[in-house]
């Protein structure tokens, strides 16, 4: 059973319970208010009248218990059903048990529910869920697929946490010595797993904060330089809300005037490195322009790229740098046994990626491809017309004619993706691209091309891993019990349930936190904002039709088989099938027969 199928149990559970539970309470014929009447009504029926003012009727169901007139037979007994099912009430029977007070009956309701959500959590309720896994957003049928394409960087290449951190140190050199910034910022050391992808950092406040798919900031994960703000100054920066207009976020590519977005990896180092320098200015109190900052911190990143110095720190040592390059040599040799065509699209220079290349697959590596091209100065290639491709020859140098033709064996650099859609016939559904960047590699080729896109995500090996612990499974199925509570019981409004509700409201809070610490104690999981999908989640669904860890996941399943999005209900429908049937977890069926070409 998995976590969201306890959950659609539980909120069964809370609907049924809500309607047809009574509380233990005292029948007496001195409080009118908890007492029932019948009187006769015309046409020989019977009406019965309730005065509960203090609790829902759900709580507190009525009855008639008198008999029928002579001659008429007695209705057979029906069930009370949920609320719209019709059904005829049962007797109403008087409790012997002592009073219980407001409080007592909402902790009553509050144990009760506890027990259950022990009752209903099996241990390794969430083994089922793989980190190797592939998942959709849209159906995707591998036997239409003939045409295989990728970008070369944290898609066919993986890269380990050492590169952020040369990246790092290497901007942090550069801010203080080409843009003249304070010494005292050389001490701070690159903090691993203080960012996250996906986030946003406002440019003028100088804050980085994760914003949800309704453009609403998480409390809790705004932070001015190493330090996070509280919920009053967030209000009091952002004009008395947590919103963030339209027109001040982020841009379609995640370029806003005043607030970017960080969608891919290597911009980890470029937001652990604005905080930092932030921290410092702030902590000494010393006075500065964070929109000079930003602008700064990121020349100082691009610096790296375009010095070259990432490119050489891997070709001198690609074991150290290139991770699980023999799992991207077995989907190459896959797709190509399988009569696939492939091509190769880049912003990286030819000279890395034939090292990188080489060291995975091997020296003829370009046998693989049908198309290579590089340094396509992505997602311009994919929306602008204006360069022409043009062959770089043995030695790497660019040659001068027209390129009339993309042929197999020969290198391409720049070029714009109409021509590559002339020169090819490459269109529509029977492409499937596969890139890390969810806006310069794959949204314009869903939203504008119609090709089927492939994101790659490498932190869903990490965030897998939590949702499968015993830990995250019982917060977040006890939280999402708790939320049902109180949204069940909010119509008892008198003083001591408002004082119940306000606990409750604070353990709701608290096992908010604990859950998203359990992923990244600043920021949580990239895929979640509380109860909301993150910004980057919802780009995520519209940009990809399918997500996964790495290519490698690939291997797990058959050259024709069918991808299919989990069914999960909408808000207003009910949960009346059964999701663990469906996709979602168990997208693995070839892992055991597969395991053996990894």
């Amino acid at each position: 059973m998995s976590v969201k199928t306890l959950g659609t149990a539980l909120t069964r559970t809370l609907w049924t319970t809500g309607n047809q539970r009574v509380p233990p309470v005292v029948r007496s014929t001195k409080l009118s208010r908890l007492s029932s009447t019948c009187s006769a009504s015309g046409r020989g029926k019977q009406s019965c009248g309730t005065s509960d003012s203090d609790r829902p009727r759900s709580d507190v169901p009525s009855s008639c218990n008198s008999e029928p007139p002579p001659g008429l037979k007695k209705r057979p007994k029906k069930p009370v059903g949920a609320p719209g099912v019709g059904a005829e009430r049962g007797r109403r029977y008087t409790s012997t048990a002592a009073p219980m007070d407001q409080r007592s009956y909402l902790w009553s309701r509050y144990n009760d529910m506890k027990r259950l959500v022990q009752e209903l959590l099996p241990p390794g309720a969430c083994k089922t869920l793989n980190s190797a896994a592939i998942y959709a957003n849209n159906e995707v049928s591998l036997g239409e697929v003939d045409i295989y394409g990728f970008d070369y960087d944290y898609t066919l290449a993986l890269y380990s946490n050492a590169l952020n951190t040369m990246i790092y140190n290497t901007a942090k050199d550069f801010l203080i010595e080409h843009f003249k910034y304070p010494e005292g910022i050389r001490k701070y050391d690159y903090i691993n797993n203080f960012a996250a992808r996906g986030l946003h950092y406002d440019i003028q406040k100088g804050l980085l904060m994760k914003i949800d798919a309704f453009h609403y900031i998480q409390p809790g994960t705004v932070y001015r330089g190493l330090s996070p703000l509280s919920d009053e100054e967030v209000l009091q920066l952002f004009g008395g809300t947590f919103h963030v207009p339209l027109q001040q976020d982020s841009g379609f590519y995640g370029k806003g005037p005043r607030v970017k977005q960080y969608m891919d990896i290597f911009s980890i180092p470029e937001m652990t490195l604005m905080a930092v320098a932030n921290d410092f200015f702030v902590t000494n109190d010393i006075d500065y322009d964070p929109v000079h900052l930003f602008k700064d911190v990121s020349e100082a990143i691009g610096m790296v790229h375009l010095k070259g110095f990432m490119y050489k720190w891997v070709m001198q040592d690609l074991d150290k740098y290139i991770l699980r390059g023999e799992e991207t040599d077995a989907v190459l040799h896959r797709l190509v046994s399988q009569g696939k065509k492939l091509f190769l699209i880049t912003n990286s220079p030819f000279s890395f990626v034939d090292k990188g290349m080489i060291h995975m697959v091997g020296k003829d590596w370009r046998d693989f491809f049908d198309v290579i091209i590089v340094q396509a100065d992505k997602p311009h290639f994919f929306t602008d017309c204006i360069k022409p491709f043009r062959r770089l020859d043995s030695n790497g140098d660019l040659r001068w004619e027209k390129i009339k033709s993309l042929d197999k064996g020969q290198i391409y650099k720049q070029g714009n993706l109409v021509d590559f859609l002339k020169l090819t016939g490459w269109r529509g559904s029977k492409v499937l691209y596969f890139g890390d960047h969810l806006y310069s590699d794959l949204a314009d080729l869903t939203l504008r091309h119609g090709w089927r896109t492939g994101a790659i995500v490498p932190e869903l090996e990490l965030e897998t891993k939590v949702v499968c612990t015993e830990r995250y499974a019982l917060n977040l199925t006890w939280l999402q019990a708790l939320t049902g509570l109180l949204e069940q019981l909010q119509t008892h409004r008198d003083p001591d349930s408002k004082q119940v509700f306000q606990e409750w409201q604070n353990e709701r809070e608290e096992l908010r936190i604990m859950t998203k610490n359990l992923f990244n104690p600043q920021f949580g999981s990239i895929f979640r904002t509380c109860h909301n999908p993150t910004y980057f989640s919802r780009r995520l669904c519209r940009f990809s039709d399918i997500y996964m860890a790495s290519l490698s996941c690939l291997l797990n399943y058959d050259h024709d088989f069918t991808f299919y999005p989990r069914r999960t209900p909408l808000q207003h429908e009910a949960p009346l099938w059964m999701d663990q049937l469906c996709t979602g977890c168990r997208k693995t069926p070839f892992l055991e027969e597969m395991s053996q070409i990894r």
